[in-house]
């Protein structure tokens, strides 16, 4: 698992992922979220790596 900064233009990124979430409820907000985990998790394929990022988003948490 890479947890050092690996993709490009991540202030783009943060902007257009704010921007989806304009207008929407809190519920759609969810659902657009738990989406999104789904396709990069796809993205990612692997069972171990995608184990690991749950569990140090997780304990990044306590």
């Amino acid at each position: 698992m890479n947890t050092a900064p690996n993709f490009q233009d991540a202030d783009g990124f943060y902007e257009r992922l704010l921007d989806a979430h304009q207008g929407l409820s809190r519920e759609q907000s969810e659902l657009l979220n738990a989406r999104l985990v789904l396709l990069l998790a796809n993205q990612i394929g692997t069972a171990q790596v995608l184990a690991d990022c749950v569990a140090t988003a997780r304990d990044t948490l306590e």
